[in-house]
């Protein structure tokens, strides 16, 4: 037993160094990184998009450094944390080495890899889920009363990171509720833990009241811009692929709890994935947001194959693993962007990746590289170019110029390079920055970093003098690729009044 605990925290480590180690240094951070980094210097109760917690985590690494470790750390630590609570789920099975390389391989072999890379709710939704399974399973092992109240903590601080953790919330209440554990809902204690889930929640709460609800807004545009195009066919296949590699440990966890004797007990947790899937369905929600379902169903996965393993069949022991490491070896490159992108093009190319929808984006479109990858590069360079245009200008006039991006992450890259471009503070009326907007300005020019000149119907840009397209990006596989420098010049006395009109009508959506 203490051999399978140490070798339990090895493999935490290992996957907490590991990705570390297979991203390219070409590339840089994610567009919706940016974003959430500057949420943390503006730390809140609450945001347009998330809660607060990802500028809880993006404020203290603020405070340890702007380097990509100290914003890479939080998902790497998570992802560790969350393989713990996996494992320890399989050692209280009474699990051993091999159910514990199992448990293992989804983390470093699938899609999990660049989930616990990015800094993104992703991984904190992931690890809340994890968690809130992992207390309820204790509590059915051991009757003890402390791991219904780590549950409702657990169910708290998962919706002050995102809020898609109420789906897995109702879920595990649902399978709770269908299966031979529903006595729990007689347990003062469980309610008591729920209550405090609330009051976990509370403050969140009251800053979406205070704001009308902007969750609302952001979930209206989602449907609108990017889920309508979800489909049942491609959600339910993608379940699949996005484990490939280590499909058959999740399948196996979910016969065990379905359909085993010894697992009967912790049948709760097939009817909670059942649950969720089918409410993601309904609800045209996207393939990723279920990947919380299945870290569970790997421990027990991996507990089950390890049994059904134990005598006759151990040569499927290497059939298992042969097969995961092959696939996940082979697809590393799509998980991870190993390699500069032209590199990885010629990959895909070659290997006929570049066929899946892997590489077809939000614009329903096929590109070259993975959208993520398209996400992680270029930013830097368009800091660059906005300062250049900037420092081009007299000091009297880069006194009175307002920078304007038209999206929160070109917004959110410039003021993160902000020092190294030699840019004052930049704006945008796009996601949480329109929060972060002054309400007076005084300036007599603009510059806009945008793809499209605005039209004559844009009654703030009619006030200039002078319009003049200053440059442009240039980098073919870079998502924002045409970006617009765009330099307006010689304001009229009416144009703050006119834009401080503006964006006070737009903040009034959001306020009582």
């Amino acid at each position: 037993m203490k051999n399978n605990s140490r070798l339990l925290y090895i493999l935490a480590l290992i996957r907490f160094i590991l990705p570390f180690l297979l991203q390219n240094s070409y590339y840089q951070l994610h567009r919706d990184e940016y974003l959430y980094l500057a949420e943390g210097h503006h730390i809140a109760w609450g945001f347009m998009e998330v809660p607060p917690m990802m500028s809880l985590l993006a404020g203290i690494s603020g405070l340890l450094g702007t380097g990509a470790f100290w914003i890479k750390i939080w998902p790497a630590l998570f992802g560790s944390f969350t393989f713990l609570l996996v494992g320890k789920t399989i050692l209280s099975l009474g699990g051993k080495t091999f159910a514990l390389v199992l448990g293992w391989l989804p983390f470093v072999m699938d899609g999990y890899m660049r989930l616990f890379f990015l800094f993104h709710p992703n991984f904190l939704d992931v690890f809340s889920w994890t968690a809130m399974a992992f207390t309820i399973v204790r509590y059915i092992q051991t009757q003890q009363n402390k791991w219904l109240y780590l549950f409702g903590i657990s169910a708290g601080l998962g919706m002050m990171s995102k809020y898609s953790v109420a789906f897995f919330s109702a879920s595990l209440l649902a399978g709770i509720l269908l299966s031979r554990q529903r006595k729990i809902f007689i347990n003062r204690h469980f309610w008591y833990s729920l209550l405090i889930a609330a009051l976990i929640f509370l403050p969140n709460l009251i800053w979406q009241y205070n704001h009308r609800f902007p969750v609302i807004h952001h979930m209206a545009e989602l449907q609108q811009e990017q889920l309508q195009y979800v489909q049942t066919t491609d959600f339910i296949i993608s379940q699949f692929i996005m484990n490939l590699p280590c499909v058959f440990i999740w399948i196996a966890g979910l016969v065990f709890v379905s359909l085993s004797p010894q697992g009967r007990s912790y049948s709760l947790v097939g009817w909670a994935w059942l649950v969720v899937i089918a409410l993601l369905i309904v609800l045209r929600g996207k393939d990723y947001y279920a990947l919380g379902a299945y870290p569970i169903l790997f421990a027990f996965g991996g507990y089950y194959l390890e049994q059904a393993t134990a005598k006759k069949w151990k040569w499927a022991r290497y059939a298992l693993l042969s097969f995961s490491l092959a696939l996940g070896i082979f697809a590393m490159p799509l998980i991870m962007p190993m390699a500069k992108p032209e590199r990885l093009v010629k990959y895909y190319q070659a290997t006929g990746l570049n066929k899946t929808g892997a590489f077809k984006w939000e614009d329903q479109q096929f590109h070259p590289l993975p959208q993520d990858f398209a996400d992680m590069i270029g930013w830097k360079e368009m800091a660059m170019k906005a300062g250049l245009v900037y420092n081009s200008l007299p000091p009297e006039q880069k006194a009175k110029t307002l920078i304007y991006c038209r999206g929160y992450y070109s917004a959110a890259a410039l003021n993160y390079y902000r020092k190294e471009a030699n840019l004052p503070e930049v704006t945008s009326d796009n996601a949480s920055f329109l929060l972060w907007f002054p309400d007076k300005v005084n300036i007599k020019n603009l510059l806009l970093v945008a793809h499209h000149i605005p039209g004559s119907d844009d009654r703030a840009f009619r006030q200039f003098e002078k319009m003049t397209v200053k440059d442009s990006v240039n980098m073919p596989l870079f998502r924002e690729n045409g970006m617009k420098f765009i330099l307006y010049e010689n304001g009229n006395d009416s144009l703050d009044n006119i834009i401080e009109e503006g964006i006070k009508k737009m903040k009034s959506q959001y306020r009582r």
